[in-house]
């Protein structure tokens, strides 16, 4: 395969117009999961989880490959996993070091299920590799109903425990001490974020589900100390990244998630490079004097 073939293949904008029209729920799918993986993704960067995401991503794999074998809905398989995942994080994981303990031995436990239901799975190959790499070229109006219910249900709950959530995520102990539940908040939180994972699993896949839930939170955070900026700088990277690849995959032959992964990651590097300028010219910009 030559230079121009591997182009063409990236970048071959072909009857662009008439597949945009076909596209429209997939591009408010897009915005409704980049608006929901933007806000849970800042509380996830705050709790130092993002090991988590992807040791929950691969048990919602296993449940949508379940799924997939036994001829039931992807989604449903998808959250199923997601959720007993994020579950058994927040009951056994106390402490950081047995939370990584166990995202360790879950990831490949999670993985490996999923390759042997993928393995007795004799439909389309596309099914299978879409679980791996995400499709959202194919939302229908149902699809969409569901899917924007679901993240409203989450984004309500998220909104409800803000604040206390805020406090725990930011000083535990001092919230503990202040009356807050934070136990109990820590596995509202795990649901939430196994939910939000199952439903980013569509647009980019099991193997980059980071790009939807860390990469934009964390991109904020390099430019922007602020916890309402960071919020709203968190939610812009994502659905930029999200709709972003939607349309420019439009215009080429391989799946959504390299284009979502790569905006998503450049974003990343442009805001590192601007938190780079300001922390050396001091905070808020001011040029530190030489001593």
């Amino acid at each position: 395969m030559d230079a121009n073939s591997i182009i063409g293949a990236i970048f071959s904008f072909e009857n662009y117009g008439e597949l945009l029209v076909l596209v429209q729920n997939s591009i408010w799918a897009g915005a409704v999961l980049g608006l929901l993986g933007g806000l849970v993704g800042t509380f996830v960067m705050k709790r130092d989880l993002a090991f988590a995401v992807h040791g929950i991503s691969e048990l919602s794999f296993a449940g949508a490959a379940f799924a997939l074998l036994i001829g039931a809905d992807i989604v449903f398989g998808s959250l199923i996993g997601s959720v007993a995942a994020a579950l058994l994080l927040a009951l056994m994981g106390v402490r950081a070091r047995d939370k990584n303990s166990i995202i360790g031995v879950i990831m490949p436990f999670g993985l490996g299920l999923g390759i042997l239901f993928l393995s007795l799975y004799e439909g389309r190959a596309a099914n299978k590799f879409g679980l791996l790499t995400g499709q959202i070229v194919s939302v229908d109006t149902v699809q969409l109903q569901a899917l924007a219910g679901t993240a409203v249900v989450v984004m309500v709950v998220l909104a409800a425990i803000w604040r206390p959530l805020n406090f725990a995520s930011v000083d535990p102990e001092l919230a503990e001490a202040r009356g807050v539940p934070v136990r109990t908040l820590g596995i509202i939180f795990m649901v939430l974020l196994g939910i939000s994972v199952a439903l980013s699993i569509q647009v980019v896949g099991a193997l980059l589900v980071l790009a939807l839930l860390i990469t934009p939170a964390a991109a904020a955070l390099r430019v922007t100390s602020s916890p309402v900026a960071v919020v709203v700088l968190s939610v812009a990277f994502a659905v930029t990244a999200i709709v972003g690849g939607i349309l420019l995959a439009l215009g080429g032959r391989i799946p959504i998630s390299p284009y979502v992964t790569t905006l998503s990651f450049l974003i990343y590097v442009v805001c590192r490079i601007i938190g780079s300028v300001r922390a050396s010219r001091g905070i808020n910009g001011r040029v530190l004097q030489p001593q």
